[in-house]
């Protein structure tokens, strides 16, 4: 039911689709004024990168805040941090999502793969990962199943480690259907690079 109510409120706001790329670029303004863009990959339909926009208490458009995909600092936003720069060797969280699970990768982590401990807070809805030598500590929310209130459940958490990267994988049952209802609207859009 809540699932369905996300579907027709994706319908019933304002869509602008193009075609850059390779990449399906669909923007959404809702009713509410918050903004929502994704980006899906012309060959194989799967969403790169989803990202977030609201107005201000005054009106002012506010920042972009990443759901999907890796985040890039903008020109300004690099020449503002000159001074003091993050480590480049520090653990990097992202989601990239696949047609079967939402995926959560954990860059810079050399812990080998018996460290990682996962687990689900299902009071706060999220999930938590763990080392157990407390060198890395993580609690995540999905909210793709926050919007559809679909359950979270542990059973549904897996996870490998190779190259210095966590990889979370997060396949509930739902999963597929969820899928199949949301991914119609990115995808009815027509193949629009013949015209390019």
């Amino acid at each position: 039911m809540a699932a369905q109510s996300w579907v027709d409120l994706l319908k019933s706001s304002r869509k602008t689709v193009l075609v850059h790329d390779g990449k399906r670029k669909v923007h959404y303004l809702f009713s509410d004024g918050k903004e929502m863009a994704e980006e899906y990959d012309m060959k194989t339909d799967e969403l790169a990168v989803r990202k977030w926009r609201t107005k201000s208490k005054l009106g002012a458009q506010g920042p972009w805040e990443m759901e999907v995909g890796e985040s890039f600092l903008s020109t300004e936003a690099v020449l503002e941090h000159q001074l003091i720069k993050e480590n480049c060797s520090n653990p990097v969280f992202m989601r990239k999502d696949t047609k079967t699970c939402f995926q959560w990768r954990v860059r810079n982590l050399p812990y080998p793969k018996e460290v990682y401990s996962l687990s689900v807070d299902p009071e706060e809805r999220s999930c938590i990962i763990r080392t157990t030598n407390k060198k890395y500590y993580k609690k995540f929310g999905i909210p793709d199943l926050d919007r559809c209130q679909l359950p979270l459940e542990s059973s549904a958490l897996t996870f490998t480690h190779a190259n210095n990267t966590l990889i979370i994988s997060v396949s509930p049952d739902a999963v597929d259907e969820l899928t199949d209802k949301l991914l119609p609207p990115a995808a009815a859009f027509p193949d629009l690079s013949s015209l390019i």
